[in-house]
């Protein structure tokens, strides 16, 4: 053990640096991480005013010195030799008198002792004295030299707002004050237990079902001071988004794509933005409806098409003014199939679900409970409800709306007062019939997957089934058909009339296949072969020749017959992920852009380019004719073309 080598790697780092240290930056207007950091650890530091000799600076210094110490020497030398003479002339004064007192004979003698007298202060001259030495001072230290710098002025910056206007309250509270507040607070919770006797039987069980916390109504005295700031921070909020996602906004509202020039007949879409709430990730989009009034509000259902992996669905509603988080949410315990909007009251809203039920919603209640939910008893569908689409108020001003489902039925649903009456409109028959346990026969009913209701033509409506076949039927006969189309190998996913051309529909189906249809002939006008399922197909509401579609591929194609009858103006990749599939498309009423819903949960909003939304060039001297007129008269033309010579 004592033999064993550790080794250890020293490094000129210093370990003690921070790592992490960030800076404003001015030329970027962000705060950024400083990349290098000083590894320099200083032990011991001390600021000298002292220069070594050998430098250029110290032997200048020392020159310097040299020659004022050699001015110094003879400026004293001059005053001692005249002290000396000084000194001589006193001695040789003094000798004189002594030699008169004493007489000749001495002063011969002595004679030559003065005369050296006077030559020994000559003799013994002090040496110069040394100057002191100076040290040499460092020319550079801040000490001695200084420099002037311009001060840079100090700036004040400030605000003024208004106080916030305060009141003084004040109350006194006895005993009789409380007694009374219990007092009141339990007539209340009575009348809460009146009204819930009071409650249809249907309507309490489904909230035993749901087992969520009953509303007292003394709660919502807590809850209205939020109520209050809630409008404000719904706006702020918007504000906020607004400010995030200002490039997209900008491009939306502006950017129309200059490359089209140069394309030909060929379009592009441009991605704005997407509409992901966290719940719903693993939830795929089943259904998509723009709201008939708020042109920038649109409801998406969630829920799952693999009859494996079903659950909880849920409703969303979302604004273009906000992405980041949805307007209303409405949770469910079965997925959500189908929504639609009523156009005469734009605040309800119809839903289909897995299990068979179908819901009503009224965006004005504070709610997320339906206000109208069918049951077993109230004649729920026993599959899965494609799709709902509401109707004309009736002769009693009730609203109404229509469901189809795989049961074969299609039934009619009137809102009264707290209830929703069912009636059964028509049942899908298929020619046959089944042969049952113990030789029993069996009607068999076709699989309803989709519908749509004539826009003009009050009670003339077609539907979809999961053989391929599209039926169109009559509100008036409920035991037959007007008239069967073979339309489709596989299950109609979608169908849908044109909003200009009272005669065509468009139906797309999983064998791959978009057609047009005029509803007077059996066969298809145009039929379009996209090479992958086709989810969804929708008609533009701005043109009576323009249509989109998504495919299973994570592709949408947007068709103009006007300008290309064979091959779509533009199929453009919308999902990123592989293995995701785009499920719905819509178009918006009024804006020029499209949303498309896929299998993760997500809502992508696309712009479409110039050249998806050609409208006819205007001539010199000549006005566009525009309207209902020109569109129908445009989409006939083609039509003509394509028609045989009998059928026209």
């Amino acid at each position: 053990e004592l033999k064993q080598e550790f080794t250890r790697t020293l490094r000129a780092d210093n370990p003690h640096a921070p790592q992490n240290i960030v800076r404003y930056s001015f030329k970027e207007g962000e705060y950024k991480l400083v990349d290098y950091m000083d590894q320099t650890a200083i032990h011991f530091s001390l600021n000298g005013n002292l220069i070594p000799k050998d430098s250029d600076e110290g032997r200048r210094q020392s020159i310097r010195s040299n020659i004022e110490a050699e001015k110094a020497p003879v400026e004293t030398s001059v005053e001692t030799s005249e002290e000396a003479e000084t000194k001589d002339k006193e001695h040789t004064g003094d000798t004189e008198a002594a030699g008169e007192g004493e007489g000749e004979g001495e002063t011969t003698v002595e004679a030559p002792e003065a005369a050296e007298t006077v030559e020994a202060p000559e003799a013994e001259e002090p040496p110069p004295s040394k100057a002191p030495e100076k040290k040499l001072p460092n020319q550079f230290n801040f000490i001695e030299r200084a420099s002037m710098t311009p001060i840079n002025p100090l700036r004040e910056r400030g605000c003024q707002s208004e106080p916030i206007p305060s009141k003084n309250f004040s109350a006194n509270v006895n005993q009789w004050d409380i007694y009374d507040a219990y007092v009141e607070e339990l007539q209340k919770m009575e009348k809460a237990k009146e009204k819930e006797k009071s409650k249809p039987q249907t309507i309490k069980v489904e909230e035993e079902k749901r087992g969520g916390r009953k509303l007292s109504h003394v709660e919502p005295q807590h809850i209205e001071p939020i109520t209050r700031v809630a409008r404000a921070a719904k706006i702020a909020e918007r504000m906020v988004t607004l400010n995030t996602f200002d490039d997209i906004a900008q491009d939306f509202k502006y950017f129309e794509d200059a490359s089209d020039e140069f394309r030909g007949q060929q379009g592009t879409l441009l991605p704005l933005w997407n509409f992901q709430y966290e719940k719903t990730k693993k939830l795929a989009v089943t259904a998509i409806s723009w709201n008939p009034k708020y042109k920038d509000l649109f409801g998406v259902g969630y829920g799952s098409y693999d009859f494996m992996k079903q659950g909880h669905g849920m409703v969303l509603l979302y604004s273009l003014k906000n992405p980041s988080f949805p307007e209303y949410m409405f949770s469910s315990n079965s997925g959500v199939m189908c929504l639609d909007f009523s156009s005469e009251h734009p605040h309800l809203m119809a839903v289909g679900f897995y299990d068979g039920n179908v819901a009503t919603y009224d965006l004005r209640k504070a709610t997320s409970q339906p206000t109208h939910k069918s049951s077993a008893g109230s004649g729920k569908h026993t599959e899965p409800v494609w799709q709902v689409k509401w109707q004309k108020d009736d002769m009693d001003n009730n609203s109404n709306f229509f469901s189809v489902s795989s049961d074969g039925r299609i039934v009619s649903w009137t809102l009264v007062k707290n209830e929703l009456v069912h009636m059964d409109v028509i049942k899908l028959s298929v020619d046959g019939t089944m042969q049952g346990p113990e030789g029993l026969q069996l009607q068999s009913l076709a699989c309803g997957t989709s519908f749509d209701f004539h826009k003009k033509i009050d009670y003339l409506f077609l539907v979809g089934t999961e053989e391929g076949k599209i039926y169109k039927c009559s509100k008036n006969y409920s035991s037959q058909f007007l008239d069967v189309f073979e339309a489709h190998h596989m299950a109609v996913d979608t169908i849908s009339w044109n909003p200009y051309h009272l005669k065509v529909f468009i139906s797309c189906s999983s064998d791959w296949t978009v057609k047009i249809w005029d509803h007077t002939i059996k066969t298809p006008m145009f039929v379009y072969d996209l090479s992958c399922a086709v989810g969804d197909v929708a008609w533009s509401p701005y043109s009576s020749t323009v249509f989109a579609a998504v495919t299973t591929d994570g592709k949408a194609h947007v068709f103009d017959l006007n300008i290309n009858k064979y091959e779509p103006l533009c199929s453009q990749l919308v999902v990123t992920r592989k293995k995701n599939k785009t499920t719905h498309i819509q178009f918006n009423p009024v804006y020029p852009i499209i949303i498309v819903g896929d299998e993760r949960g997500l809502i992508t909003s696309l712009k479409l380019s110039p050249n998806l939304r050609k409208m006819p060039k205007e001539k010199k001297g000549q006005e566009v004719k525009k309207g209902p007129e020109v569109e129908m008269a445009k989409l006939e033309k083609l039509l003509s073309l394509v028609r045989e010579p009998e059928s026209k």
